[in-house]
């Protein structure tokens, strides 16, 4: 017999309670019933996030909510900064393009942070700028942006700040008010617990500013058509929503709750140093420059002489534990253990052994228990604080 463990950054596990909401009988998303549901998972959302702004939400994957954040906000021709030090800060300078926006790329090293300082002298250069993106958890380096100190350089311009914060919200603090954010995309399939296919848009009155003014077309995504159906007396979506998932969400949502926002964040930042004390005790070198805030996947360099690929195939095939491996100019060099969402310090025992066995028998020359034992050590001593 085999068992399976997904230790990736997104999917990521399912709690047993999430998956029985998706069993329920299937209710018409036209009904008192659907109305109920919905708005206990919106405003549960606006908890997560800790936020009083729109919360709107669409049948799609986090990208979804990405497309609608530039569609909606600005028309073509309208300059935006992108800050862009992986994968998915790139992804929305692809998409802002798309859209015809004029894209100042503001790109930094992939294993270091996003300079607020940088961002506030871009602003102060080139006022015209309507819009700042951020990524808050960059997925593909393991790096977590300071979205905080941006907000502050942002918050006294005109511009607007976006922020993916698809594996960030849930597991890394972030106090969406608070810290200026106006548009504030994430994604279901990460730290909120549930399967992929719901996005989710915060949107602050300074947004819907620029979303009144803009002229760039929005059909599906339109902000504006999902905020008058969920004010109306009658909350709903303007089309169908992914009633199943909107179940599963409304549950998580309530788990997230009842364990405390700021003790799922501790949750995470627990995790996220027992790995990272795992893996330098295996003699391993951690990827990101900047660790401060990086507690939703743990990205590593692959030893001299062994691929990122062989190491996630050989964790997959031989010992059942699916991690995840680097993605665009990171394939093959490093590999992502993810602990963001349904975890706790047992799951992340199993990885990290199945991790030790797999580099011994690939002949990396470690001591078997050596990263394993300074994870308990590091949890012990944790947990006493």
């Amino acid at each position: 017999m085999r068992k399976e463990y997904l230790m990736t950054p997104g999917p990521t596990p399912i709690p047993h309670q999430v998956s029985l909401a998706q069993a329920e009988p299937m209710i018409h998303h036209r009904t008192p019933a659907y109305t109920e549901l919905f708005v206990r998972m919106v405003e549960g959302l606006k908890k997560v996030l800790y936020t009083s702004n729109d919360v709107l939400t669409f049948a799609a994957s986090g990208t979804g909510a990405m497309e609608g954040a530039v569609a909606n906000c600005f028309s073509p021709g309208d300059r935006v900064l992108v800050a862009a030090g992986g994968k998915f800060g790139q992804r929305f300078a692809e998409i802002a393009k798309v859209y015809k926006l004029d894209v100042e790329l503001y790109e930094y090293p992939w294993d270091e942070a996003a300079d607020p300082e940088v961002i506030a002298r871009l602003l102060r250069e080139k006022p015209d700028i309507k819009g700042v993106f951020l990524t808050h958890s960059e997925t593909s380096t393991g790096v977590v942006n300071d979205v905080k100190a941006v907000g502050e350089a942002v918050r006294e311009t005109p511009a607007i700040l976006v922020v993916d914060s698809i594996s960030g919200a849930g597991a890394l603090e972030l106090r969406t008010d608070d810290w200026g954010i106006d548009v504030l995309v994430t994604g279901s399939q990460k730290a909120l617990m549930t399967p992929p296919g719901l996005a989710a848009a915060a949107v602050s009155a300074k947004a819907w500013e620029l979303i009144e003014a803009a002229d760039s077309p929005a059909y599906y995504f339109c902000f504006k058509k999902a905020r008058k159906k969920y004010n109306s007396d009658s909350p709903e979506t303007p089309y169908t929503p992914a009633i199943g998932l909107v179940k599963a969400m409304s549950e998580a949502v309530e788990l997230l709750l009842a364990e405390g926002m700021e003790a799922a964040w501790e949750r995470h930042r627990t995790l996220a140093l027992c790995t990272r004390e795992a893996v330098s005790a295996m003699g391993l070198e951690l990827f990101p420059k900047v660790l401060e805030r990086a507690y939703a996947v743990t990205a590593v360099k692959a030893p001299e002489g062994i691929g990122g690929g062989d190491i996630v195939r050989h964790m997959n095939r031989v010992h059942g534990v699916i991690i995840a491996g680097g993605q665009d100019r990171l394939k093959g060099k490093i590999f992502r253990i993810g602990h963001v969402g349904y975890y706790d310090f047992f799951d992340m025992a199993v990885a990290l052994s199945a991790l030790e066995m797999t580099l011994k028998e690939l002949g990396f020359d470690l001591e078997l228990g050596s990263g394993l034992a300074a994870a308990e050590k590091t949890y012990l001593e944790m947990a006493r604080k």
